[in-house]
């Protein structure tokens, strides 16, 4: 009799917890589940936002016209003897249009890129182009950032985790960047990145005698992605380091001392005590700031509007300017799966687990 009671309390009390935890299941249903079963549902759609158009399936096609890719031998032009034209100035031989050589049928490809491998120039084609372009430059983004925060974040946290005078207020200052709202910085960003000498940098660089004060960083496209990196490191770098200064704060002081008596230096107990100690931290910081940087979307918005997309703001201006709702939320799926294989990586690489019991 005893074990049945005791049975029927703990079944009592499982369907009190479940009945606790019932509006909270409803709460994410609303607000996570559904919204998200409702972007992979119309992925698979031609669903155009805001039209009276019926809505149909198209199956994958939506993610057909995203994804796929194509490379082409490009061939040189040839004389009427039949040899490659050499241009006269350069010496360089001479190749026929891209877009010629590319298929239109079944799908329309459009050059992204030209690469010459082992001698052969290849074109690589795509359905869309501009979303590839995103997606890399959205990639080349995110492992640059997160890559310079990361190693100025550590040294960051090492200065101000030392006892000297007025740290309390040096940990404040170094999170002004951090707590400055990203449109107000992008912007700010913008103006010192101007393509005269109105510009910060360009009377800068004038002054040291490094150009003309001319630079277009933000029309060139070889200075756009530089310029968007050097803004996120600079608003970003101080959240990484808050982050790895709360990882070095639980590492116990007695074993800086153990090593200070087996006559351990700077390097050896950065490299063999707190760098391994601070992998969970470093795994955490890695991951919050990847998501972060692969899904960026106002510092792009703000600074380059349509002349450079990240994946986000591609799939935004898909949604609102084209209002190809079907389209921009395969795009969506896209960015999740793209993000999902960064965190995994991450935790796999870094060798962080959940408990086993």
């Amino acid at each position: 009799m005893a074990k049945r009671g005791h049975g029927d309390l703990a079944a009592q009390e499982q369907r009190l917890a479940y009945g606790l935890l019932a509006p909270t299941f409803v709460v994410l249903l609303a607000i996570a589940i559904y919204p998200l079963f409702s972007v992979f549902y119309n992925s698979f759609t031609n669903n155009v936002f805001a039209s009276a158009t019926p809505t149909e399936v198209v199956g994958f096609e939506n993610y057909r016209r995203l994804l796929s890719l194509t490379i082409q031998v490009v061939p040189p032009k040839l004389d009427d003897a039949g040899q490659p034209v050499v241009d006269g100035e350069s010496g360089e031989v001479k190749y026929e249009s891209a877009v010629s050589i590319l298929p239109r049928e079944p799908l329309r490809f459009r050059p992204v890129n030209q690469f010459t491998l082992f001698g052969t120039r290849y074109v690589l084609g795509a359905t869309d182009p501009a979303f590839v372009l995103a997606v890399w430059d959205t990639v080349l983004f995110g492992v640059a950032t997160v890559f310079l925060e990361l190693a100025l974040g550590i040294v960051v946290a090492l200065l101000v985790n030392t006892n000297f005078k007025g740290r309390g207020l040096m940990r404040a200052l170094i999170l002004v960047p951090w707590a400055i709202p990203t449109a107000v910085s992008s912007q700010m960003w913008a103006y010192m990145l101007q393509p005269n000498r109105t510009g910060f940098f360009n009377t800068l660089f004038w002054h040291l005698g490094f150009g003309n004060g001319e630079i277009p960083f933000l029309s060139d496209p070889a200075w756009q992605l530089p310029s968007m990196i050097l803004i996120d490191v600079w608003k970003t770098t101080p959240f990484m380091a808050l982050l790895l200064l709360a990882g070095l704060q639980l590492i116990p002081a007695d074993l800086y001392e153990a090593a200070d008596v087996d006559g351990a230096g700077p390097v050896r107990k950065f490299f063999q005590l707190t760098l391994p100690l601070l992998r969970g931290t470093i795994a955490v910081a890695l991951v919050f700031r990847t998501l972060d940087a692969l899904r960026v979307f106002d510092l792009f918005q703000i600074v380059l509007g349509q002349a450079r997309y990240s994946m986000a703001s591609f799939t935004y201006y898909e949604l609102i300017q084209n209002r190809q709702m079907g389209y921009s939320s395969a795009s969506s799926v896209v960015i999740f799966v793209v993000l999902s294989i960064f965190a995994v990586a991450y935790m796999r690489g870094l060798g962080v687990k959940s408990d086993e019991h």
